[in-house]
């Protein structure tokens, strides 16, 4: 009877480092234990586009990155019995469920692949049920995607019927976590307590290394060793659903204030972290240093699941340009001001406009350029600054004519402006609603890749 299993995170995002799952797959091997790898690549943004990708071509639609980010660690997981299971199907998990295929093909090594879908609802029946579960939904025509948050269940019977590697689209992070340890220990499905635990534990693992000392590093304040070499988590999790968080080999560090600001991010209420599992409950928890970058989480709990799910719906926001200019010696930043300000006035009023002066506003600024009126106590902080104004609106011609604006302030704007870069391209807008479980009906299929 399995006690214990490790599960590391061999991704928190698309476009995380393609290297980090090297060392925590070397180290789930050495240690011998019953153990998974999860890879989280999607967030609202990148799952749109990958629906945009699919559009473009049937055969696209999934993580870019999927081969790069398994080639180095998929036959060793295979042999081992390492699960791996990742959202990297993003808008195609069929043809990401190819992609592996063929990637054990060329490793020669034989592999049994779960494809969960059904977390998609931009079809007819879908879109009915959106548009009787909420008033905020766009015109169908403008829909790029409309997927569901789905829960471990699925991915729990595709390990069950033998998958090696769990391919889904849109589950919840922490679902990622929580299937292996339902499969591995045999968790009822009304076990909150033990549901809250994994999915915390899977809340922590699902963003990398943000829980090892990456999206945490301030100089002098916050110092994190080798941060160019950041060994990605490793939770250790028990059956009673205990858990310690360490990391792999490398740089990095855990402790109590790393874990403490993954546990925290993304919750609205400490008592409430709803997911289609479980509502976690992290109110009571308490964080206690083991030392050598291993940090144990005591006092989580869970309560009923929610009896909805929630539905991100990705809508065609129109388009959104970038221009930018640089200023450069005494009284660059008024030249700056003084930029934005011709361009806002030569501009169509029909679209949205907001300026930004990199390093002296950029974080701050709004669309309205009420927080301008700040930089007036600013007085000359520096002598190098960078201009950048963004348009956005429906019209592709009014939002091109904006660009242009900043394009003529090379010979018609201030004295001295330097290094024009432009850019235009669609833009994602997106709304979320929440709808029945009984709409929602996933489906599962396992597939076996035979080789050697």
């Amino acid at each position: 009877m399995v006690e214990r299993m490790l599960i590391g995170a061999g991704a928190g995002y698309s476009g995380d480092r393609i290297d980090a799952p090297i060392a925590v797959v070397r180290d789930l091997k050495a240690s011998g234990e019953r153990a998974a790898i999860i890879f989280e690549t999607l967030g609202e943004r990148t799952l749109a586009l990958a629906q945009l990708r699919r559009r473009d071509n049937p055969d696209l639609g999934y993580e870019p990155k999927l081969k790069p980010l398994l080639t180095p660690v998929l036959k060793d997981c295979v042999q081992s019995k390492i699960a791996i299971i990742g959202n990297f199907g993003a808008g195609n998990p069929p043809a990401a469920a190819k992609v592996i295929g063929d990637l054990a093909t060329e490793l020669g090594t034989t592999v049994r692949i779960g494809v969960v879908t059904g977390d998609d609802m931009l079809g007819p029946e879908g879109i009915e049920v959106l548009r009787a579960s909420s008033n905020d939904l766009p015109d169908a025509k403008l829909l790029v995607s409309a997927n569901a948050y789905l829960g471990a269940t699925p991915l729990v019977e595709a390990l069950g019927e033998g998958a090696d590697v769990v391919v889904t689209g849109r589950v919840a992070d922490p679902s990622l976590t929580l299937a292996p340890l339902i499969h591995a220990f045999g968790w009822s499905y009304d076990d909150w307590h033990r549901l809250g635990q994994g999915t915390m534990a899977g809340h922590l693992l699902e963003c990398g290394a943000q829980v090892t000392g990456g999206y945490f590093a301030d100089p002098g304040f916050k110092d994190v060793p080798q941060p160019e070499n950041i060994g990605f988590p490793i939770a250790s999790i028990g059956r009673d659903g205990g858990f310690v968080i360490g990391k792999a080999q490398g740089g990095g560090l855990v402790d109590r204030r790393t874990v403490a600001e993954q546990l925290l991010y993304e919750v609205h209420d400490p008592a409430a972290y709803l997911t289609p599992d479980v509502s976690a409950d992290i109110s009571n928890a308490s964080i206690v240093e083991l030392g050598g970058d291993r940090v144990r989480v005591d006092g989580i709990t869970g309560h009923k699941r929610p009896d909805t799910l929630k539905v991100t719906v990705c809508y065609d926001g129109g388009y959104i340009a970038e221009g930018e200019i640089s200023y450069h010696g005494p009284n660059a930043l008024a030249r700056a001001r003084l930029a934005a300000d011709v361009v806002r006035k030569r501009s169509p009023k029909d679209i949205r406009i907001r300026c930004d002066i990199i390093g002296v506003l950029s974080v701050l600024a709004d669309d309205s350029g009420h927080a301008w009126s700040e930089l007036d106590g600013f007085g000359e902080p520096t002598n190098d600054v960078r201009l950048r104004v963004a348009f956005a609106g429906n019209d592709k011609a009014l939002v091109e004519r904006g660009l242009q604006e900043v394009e003529a302030l090379y010979c018609a704007g201030p004295a001295a402006g330097g290094g024009i870069r432009l850019s235009l391209r669609p833009r994602i807008a997106a709304t979320s609603c929440f709808i029945p479980r009984s709409a929602v009906r996933p489906k599962v299929e396992v597939v076996e890749v035979r080789n050697g």
